[in-house]
């Protein structure tokens, strides 16, 4: 029977599923790192500078548009069918989460809060890493947590460069009609991003502890 629950799929192929899922996991990571290092590297160049700023937020809108077989085919030729194709494009991706709320939450520091950090003497490096960056941390985190859950599903797309975590036998089991494979590896993205979310909830609230007594 070609049931879209079945245990014995589940057990027969346990292997694969968790190298898949390993696949998976790593692809996400990585792509949101790249994103995330890319996001902050960018905001910090343009955040004082209006037109720059403006551009930024248009073009990470643009690549964003960009339909991902056309993005995978492009980075192809350069990369190869590899999973640095995978994490770039991604990564790229979710530069149109990331920077709006990299700049977001540095906008959001208190100007009062920069002026007594001035007036003590602290310097432009030090007032960020000391003052600002902490203060910002919870509107990038949640920007994180939305550039995440989504890259999970997108990683999904990788199937076309052969790299696409559960992606791959996704798509192996839309192709045959095998519903037990499309309904476990669908489960398998949908537990594995809910998991991440929560990992990054768990983590805002451990570097953040003065957030913890508001309510949201």
């Amino acid at each position: 029977m070609n049931a879209w629950i079945c245990p014995e799929y589940v057990e027969r192929y346990a292997p694969e599923l968790l190298d898949a899922t390993v696949q998976h996991l790593f692809l996400t990571v990585a792509s949101v790192a790249l994103g995330l290092v890319l996001a902050v590297a960018l905001a910090l160049v343009a955040r004082n500078r209006p037109r720059m700023r403006s551009a930024l937020m248009g073009s990470t809108t643009i690549v964003y548009t960009i339909p991902s077989l056309a993005m995978f085919s492009l980075l192809a030729q350069a990369t190869g069918l590899s999973p640095t194709t995978v994490i770039v494009g991604l990564g790229l991706y979710s530069l149109a989460i990331l920077v709006r709320n990299v700049l977001a939450g540095l906008d959001a520091v208190p100007a009062e809060v920069v002026e007594a950090a001035t007036g003590l003497g602290y310097g432009r490096l030090r007032l960020l890493t000391r003052v600002e960056a902490p203060l910002a941390v919870p509107v990038v985190m949640a920007g994180l947590r939305v550039a995440t859950v989504s890259t999970v599903a997108m990683v999904t797309l990788g199937t076309i460069v052969a790299y696409g975590g559960l992606g791959n036998m996704l798509a192996n089991g839309i192709d045959d009609a095998f519903k037990a494979q499309v309904f476990t590896t669908s489960v398998l993205c949908v537990v594995l991003a809910v998991l991440l979310d929560l990992l990054l909830v768990a983590f805002t609230r451990l570097v953040t502890p003065w957030t913890r007594g508001v309510a949201t």
